[in-house]
């Protein structure tokens, strides 16, 4: 069984008038590797008239965001021309590489009518090898997302990696498998994660006992690495985000939006996308 190293608690960080959790990094951890950052939006509900979410244009290089609508919707707009309108359920991923612009705000017709707002955007480190690759990015709605019934009273819809035989959504650069798995109260289920994976355990809602210790909402779980087996028990209705991946064990220097592995390609980063080699954002 793997052995739990800790639980921590998701820091709030409101960004204006956005309820938000910083998960990850916190005063207690700085990454799992390769998984950098967690910010949990929400929940929330705006007003008729609002100004929706505050993410106008702003780069990006060296990583990947994955981002959960939850509840809401999110538009994205980058400037190497993909656009879209993501609403609860789905999933968006974005391939930052040598660098994009992009924003994430909220759509004309959440803004008018307002509505609840909760999402999860997570980021995933890329290695030096695929630091520079060219930007992507691809949203999906929630009936594109395979879903798959593990145990009575507990679904996995299946983001990235395999499960099962089960292909995910995403098939990312590197072996980085995602999910989120929704418990009814008392329901329970039991995986077995390879020794050389870190894991990314983060609580959305509800609470668990996982190998023998309660985990609540807004409570990341770090592990050893030691062992293999997770036996997850919900208390009450509940929500996981539940990844794993090989780790880089690779320098990470992050700053600002960027995420690199020198203090080098760090101010490489700032140069160019300040002599607009990101590319430039059009209205």
């Amino acid at each position: 069984m793997r052995i739990i190293k800790q639980i921590h608690v998701a820091e709030s960080a409101p960004i204006a008038d956005l309820i938000t959790y910083r998960a990850l990094p916190t005063k207690s951890i700085d990454h799992i590797d390769p998984f950098l950052f967690l910010n949990h939006h929400g929940h929330q509900v705006y007003p008729e008239n609002n100004r929706g979410l505050p993410f106008g244009p702003h780069p990006h290089r060296g990583f990947e965001t994955v981002t959960l609508i939850l509840e809401g919707d999110l538009a994205h707009k980058d400037n190497s021309g993909a656009e879209s309108i993501i609403n609860a359920g789905g999933v968006q991923w974005m391939t930052a590489g040598k660098g994009l612009i992009h924003a994430e705000v909220s759509s004309e017709t959440f803004m008018q009518e307002g509505g609840n707002l909760e999402i999860l955007q997570l980021w995933v480190n890329l290695p030096a090898a695929h630091k520079m690759v060219e930007p992507a990015y691809r949203g999906l709605q929630k009936n594109e997302i395979p879903s798959l019934e593990l145990e009575d009273g507990v679904t996995l819809d299946l983001i990235s990696g395999t499960w099962g035989g089960m292909k995910g959504a995403f098939s990312p650069l590197t072996d980085i498998a995602l999910a989120t798995l929704t418990f009814k109260k008392g329901s329970a289920y039991k995986t077995a994660i390879p020794a050389n994976k870190s894991i990314f355990f983060y609580v959305v809602k509800g609470a668990f006992t996982v190998n023998g210790k309660e985990a609540h909402a807004h409570e990341l779980v770090e592990f050893l690495p030691e062992g293999k087996l997770i036996q997850i028990e919900a208390v009450e209705d509940s929500l996981l985000l539940l990844g794993h991946a090989t780790p880089f064990n690779e320098p990470i220097l992050a700053h600002g939006p960027f995420v690199m592995n020198t203090m080098e390609e760090i101010h490489q980063a700032y140069d160019d996308y300040n002599n607009g080699l990101f590319g430039i954002w059009t209205v």
